[in-house]
Order: structure tokens, then sequence, then C-alpha cells
């Protein structure tokens, strides 16, 4: 009776997982008018879910579209471009195939090369913690809408006075994988190397560094056991069925302005840019604005991790007002981007987020510089397109060396400024 059960509680769950059999992901390339109307009017009348750029609202001339269309809607969608002769491109031809394909079989244990669920992201979190007390700590500073801990790993050589700090958080949007993936190689790397490398070894006694491994656990959680795409949190709103809240349109840096159409956000919660019922609305946000208001004192510099693009973006995204610290901020990225491309020939773009890819209110990196953060930055990590979200668990290591050097390029010139 027992296993009867076991095996009726197991299918039930199997049956909770949204799969993806045969839908695509296409990339539009709009050069008039027409084709950017039609776009819109798609997204409007049927069920799209744009990978790049975020929203509809932010479809424009010259600025490729990749696009996840279900499969009820395939033959309708590809009538109405090759009607419109629009260039079109398949990116992913079956995307549950694709999501097969980018990981191999899971091990039991955490790894490194892998992507791993929350569960053993949390031991994890436990387990080196407690490896090296002298060099790391954990710290929570608070829960998620679904209650699961938000746990901080401060890096640094235990010191008897306060020191200047870096804060990294990875996991922004879900689906993002290989985000939280760099944030654990980061805390792998910096501990291994730590009294080996001069540079890690200076960074770690002159200064402790701040890294939240997942910062949207709700969603993160989400996408390994229901819903692969899923972007944002996983909080109720009221008078709707729709569910969560960008993270990324939630500070209080242009939230949500009146021109939020125009700023890459949106007020309607079934949106995947919703902003939001007001700035800081979403716990998981309020958390982590509160520590940084509370600690803006020591912060240094703000990193943000997010896929896809392979760009390396600092403010501003909610205008297109440069940053009083524009011309040394374009300068860093700019020179940590060549120590990344030193690697792998990776080739990263950077400047400002709304003149770089496109208009975003109410993101992180915005807010960070605003409180006084000066060196706050963006990373979106590989790759361009051909795999979107769904990099292949193949690629975390070549992609986390080579975020590592520009990371650690960032931090070296920040030290220097101190």
């Amino acid at each position: 009776m027992k296993a009867f059960l076991l095996l009726g509680l197991l299918a039930f769950a199997l049956a909770e997982v949204k799969r993806f059999d045969g839908e695509k992901v296409l990339r539009l390339k709009p050069v008039i008018d027409a084709h950017v109307t039609l776009i819109k009017e798609l997204a409007g009348s049927i069920e799209v879910d744009f990978w790049s750029p975020d929203s509809a609202e932010l479809v424009n001339i010259g600025i490729d579209v990749d696009i996840h269309v279900p499969a009820p809607y395939l033959e309708l969608v590809s009538t109405m471009l090759q009607q419109s002769d629009m260039e079109t491109e398949v990116l992913i031809e079956d995307l549950q195939a694709s999501i097969d394909a980018a990981t191999g079989p899971t091990p039991r244990a955490h790894s490194y090369t892998n992507y791993n669920s929350w569960d053993k992201i949390q031991s994890w979190i436990d387990a080196i913690s407690a490896s090296n007390p002298e060099l790391i700590r954990q710290q929570e500073i608070g829960s998620t809408f679904e209650g699961r801990r938000m746990t901080l790993l401060k890096l640094g050589k235990k010191s008897s006075s306060t020191k200047p700090a870096i804060f990294m958080d990875c996991g922004i949007h879900a689906r993002e994988w290989i985000s939280p993936a760099f944030c654990q190689w980061f805390v792998k790397e910096a501990l291994s190397t730590y009294g080996s490398d001069s540079q890690m070894t200076s960074l770690l006694d002159q200064m402790d560094v701040y890294v939240l491994p997942v910062f949207n656990v709700d969603g993160y959680d989400y996408t390994h056991k229901s819903n692969r795409m899923w972007r944002k949190t996983r909080s109720r709103n009221s008078g709707t069925n729709c569910i969560g809240t960008d993270p990324n349109r939630n500070w209080n840096a242009g939230w949500c302005s009146k021109s939020a159409v125009q700023t890459g956000a949106s007020r309607n919660p079934c949106s995947e840019t919703y902003c939001g019922s007001r700035a800081e609305s979403d716990i998981e946000v309020k958390n982590v604005a509160d520590f940084i208001r509370e600690h803006k004192s020591i912060i240094k510099a703000y990193l943000t991790v997010h896929s896809y693009s392979q760009l390396i973006l600092f403010p501003y995204s909610y205008t297109y007002d440069l940053a009083a610290d524009h011309n040394e901020l374009l300068k860093v990225s700019e020179e940590a981007a060549s120590v990344l491309r030193s690697l792998y020939g990776t080739r990263y773009t950077c400047g400002p987020g709304a003149a770089t890819i496109y208009p975003a209110a109410g993101g992180s990196d915005d807010w960070a510089y605003d409180q006084g953060v000066k060196y706050s930055f963006t990373f979106e990590l590989r790759d361009t397109g051909r795999y979107g979200f769904l990099l292949p668990e193949s690629q975390i290591k070549a992609t986390c060396m080579e975020t590592m050097l520009a990371v650690q390029y960032i931090a070296a010139y920040v030290q220097k400024t101190l």
C-alpha cells in the first residue's frame, strides 16, 4: 500500500512539472516600424515569453528580439512572420530538448560544475561556512515570501575593526541559472586561493566581500521543481491570480514612473517586468536593500550577476542621463571586459544600461549607485542567444573562470581607491 501511495505522489509531482515540448525560441530582426508593430501586436494577442529584451514595450528598430513561442501558437506566428518579410532565425528548435540537454545526470552531492538545486546550495552554504571560520561566516538577512532563509556569506579575514566591503548578488531572476553558479564558484575560488594568490589574499585581508548566492530563492527553487522558465519572485499579488514581481524592477530607482512603459517596467501584475505594488514591496528586495542601507558607509562596490548577453553595465538604466562617474565606470568596465576576454576570447560589451541595451526602471545597480555606492555594475554572463537561459553545464567552468578575472579586476581597482 505504501509503495502505491509513493508512486501516486511521485506521479502527481511529475505531472506538476511544466514541459515545453516542441516550443521554439526565435530571434526576430525588426528593421522597419511595421516589424515593431507586428511584434507588439503578437505580444498583446498571444502568450509570448520575451527573452531579450524583457518585454514588448522595449522592442525597437535595430534591436534583435528573442522570443519563446508556445507550441499552440507556432503555426500562427510563423505565418505572420513570413507575411511580414521580417528576418527570423530559430535559436532553439525544441525548448524541452534544450532544457534536457543543458544538464547532465544530477550528482547526489553539490558540484561547482552543475546547476545545483536550492536544497544543495543551502547545505553547501552551511558546510562551507563551517570549513574556515577565519575567512567565511554566514549571516541571515531575512526570509523570502515563502519562508526560505536568505543567507549572506561574508568573506574576509577576521578583523577587530570594520573593513570596507564589496557586495555581490546572484540569481535575481530565477531562470538565469549560470548566475548562482558563478557566486558559488567565486566563494570556492576565494577560499581555495587565499594564501597562495597574492591578489585574493590582499583583497580578503583588506576588505570583506558579501556574497548572496541566490537572491530570488523561491523563484530559483520553482525553476528546479515546476517551471524552468520562471523569472519573477513567487509573491502573491492582490486582486489577481498572477504571481510574482520582477525583483529587478522593484527598487526605488526611477521606480515605475509615469513613463514606465518607456523604461522597461510594468504595472500589470501578469507582466514579466511587473514592478510591484510599491518600491521594495517584495520582501527579498527589502531584505537586501535594508542590509545595504545599514552598511552603505562601508560598501564600496555593488556587483549583480545576471544572464544572458555578455555585457558589463553600469548606471543608469532608468534614465538616459549619464552618471556623474560615467567616464571612470566606463573605463573600469572596459578594462574588466578586456581581462575577461584574455582567457577564452569571449567578448563583452560595456556601457550604461539604458543606452547600451534598453531602459529598465527600478534596477538594483541604479539604486545602489544612488545610495552612494560608486562602483555599481551589472554582469550579463554568457551567451549571446545560442543557448540563452539554457547555457549547458559544460560551459559553467569556462564562464566562471573568465568572469572571475573581471570581478577580481574590479575588486583590485576598488581596493586601490581606498
